[in-house]
């Protein structure tokens, strides 16, 4: 009799769980449902809910919440900060921008309050031991500030020695401030920045993930690179400060990336967005030089610096590369790590393969994460099937973000070409108006295509079965990775 007694308590207690899981897991659909985003990504976080048992609601809870209704800016900072720059916008017919272009600097000053900036100077890097190189020379040179934000900030070879720059500037009175990811960041040891802060360096991790706040903040990563010198001086682009982005091309372990150097009108919008990250974390307003720059030059090279983070009310970078990819009348180059489009984007670039505008993708043959990779792969016969021309890069890691447009537009920076970067993390861009850098960038794409492979829809299709039928369930989740 006991015996029996037990088994209707443990299966009252069962049928207890089940139904508290099935309220929990309702909950989480409707309040998914209830946020109006993306029916795409809507639906891929109901199916992980609902098949994915306990697991699709961990996920959820951690990678699935929503900012954009968190007033988590600080934004009478931001508006005093706005202010300081006078990001009115500058009347447009003075310049020679082609139409599309001029609807394209309006739209991101309505997204960003991004200024047009004329002249600014560029060098662009696809080495890093030469960016390396041209950075530690800058921070020699320092002699005012250095602001230095990385999403990977490692204690190896060239972290170490940048770590050493930065505390021997700190200490000969530099205002010197160091802004990491804190889950980008995880392999370098606490001691690494621990050194840095005792020696003067003023140092901040972006969203240290801790208990109890774990789920509040693994899944928003700042992802931006920027390094702002005496405010005159500014870097942008995809490398870290990780030694794999120094070493050579034909090192399987290699990543190939590209990084901008910049000085001239647009340093302050570097600055600024700066200022935004320390005082979002500092939780009190610090004051940063945004006074015009010491070295204005006097090439025309028209450019705006545009930034997103999932706070913002519209998905920025998205808008503006639907935008740039509509405007497109002959070519598309895409260079990019992780290719998981959003589906407006992904209809964009089919549409304008259809029109006839030669577009390209390049993507690594073999990612970082072989989850990423499947789900990337799952995209592939549909471009080629539009005609979009895809590339497999083969020497190492092609870590480069890059939209090049035409002959005369070029987006880069930190911004991958997938859901996580274009909705989830804080990322900048630079927005490029000019024949020269288009030009020179696209001479990098070609000179990378050599080392690529081309697919083609009858050896695409020729894959085991087995690798398509994967590729088709990740590529259910690709939404949410």
């Amino acid at each position: 009799m006991t015996h029996i007694a037990g088994i209707f308590t443990n299966f009252w207690f069962i049928l207890f769980l089940l139904a508290v899981y099935a309220f929990v897991t309702i909950s989480a659909c409707i309040v998914v449902l209830s946020e109006n985003r993306s029916p795409i990504r809507s639906l891929a976080w109901v199916i992980a809910l609902i098949f994915l048992p306990g697991i699709g609601l961990i996920f959820y809870l951690f990678f699935g919440r929503s900012l954009k209704s968190l007033n988590l800016l600080y934004r009478h900072n931001k508006r005093k900060i706005l202010r300081l720059q006078k990001r009115n916008l500058r009347p447009l017919d003075s310049t020679n921008l082609s139409k599309s272009h001029k609807q394209l600097v309006k739209l991101s000053h309505s997204l960003t309050h991004a200024n047009l900036t004329l002249h600014n100077d560029l060098q662009i890097f696809t080495s890093g031991k030469e960016k390396f190189l041209a950075l530690i020379r800058d921070l020699e040179q320092a002699r005012e500030s250095i602001y230095l934000q990385y999403y990977i900030f490692n204690d190896d070879d060239i972290g170490t020695r940048i770590a050493d720059i930065l505390i021997r500037k700190a200490r000969e009175g530099l205002d010197v401030k160091v802004l990491y990811d804190h889950v980008g960041s995880f392999s370098a040891s606490n001691s690494f920045f621990k050194q840095m802060k005792n020696n003067g360096v003023l140092v901040k991790p972006f969203f240290r993930v801790t208990f109890p706040q774990l789920a509040n903040r693994i899944n928003w990563r700042n992802h931006r690179k920027l390094v702002i010198i005496d405010n005159n001086i500014g870097y942008l682009g995809g490398m870290n400060i990780a030694d794999r982005y120094a070493r050579d091309t034909g090192d399987p372990d290699s990543w190939r990336d590209t990084h901008f150097r910049i000085q001239g009108e647009i340093i302050p919008q570097l600055t600024a967005s700066f200022a935004l990250d320390w005082n979002f974390l500092l939780k009190k307003p610090v004051e940063f030089p945004l006074r015009t720059p010491k070295y204005i030059p006097d090439a025309y090279l028209p450019m705006q610096f545009i930034s997103s983070s999932p706070t913002e009310p519209w998905d920025n970078m998205s808008l503006i590369f639907l935008k740039a990819i509509a405007s497109a009348k002959k070519s598309i180059y895409i260079q990019t790590p992780y290719f998981l489009p959003t589906d407006a984007l992904l209809h964009a670039l089919e549409a304008a393969a259809l029109a006839l505008v030669d577009v390209r993708i390049m993507i690594p043959a073999k990612p970082d994460s072989r989850l990423i990779r499947h789900a990337s792969f799952s995209y592939i016969s549909q471009c080629i099937r539009a005609g979009i021309k895809v590339y497999l890069y083969t020497p190492g890691m092609i870590h480069a973000k890059a939209i090049i447009i035409d002959d005369d537009f070029v987006t880069a920076g930190s911004t991958n070409f997938d859901f996580r970067s274009l909705e989830n993390n804080f990322e900048c861009n630079l927005l490029i108006y000019s024949p020269q850098a288009n030009a020179e960038m696209k001479r990098i794409f070609f000179r990378d295509r050599e080392s690529c492979i081309k697919l083609t829809a009858s050896t695409w299709q020729k894959r085991p079965l087995f690798n398509r039928t994967l590729e088709s369930i990740i590529r259910l989740f690709a939404p949410i990775l």
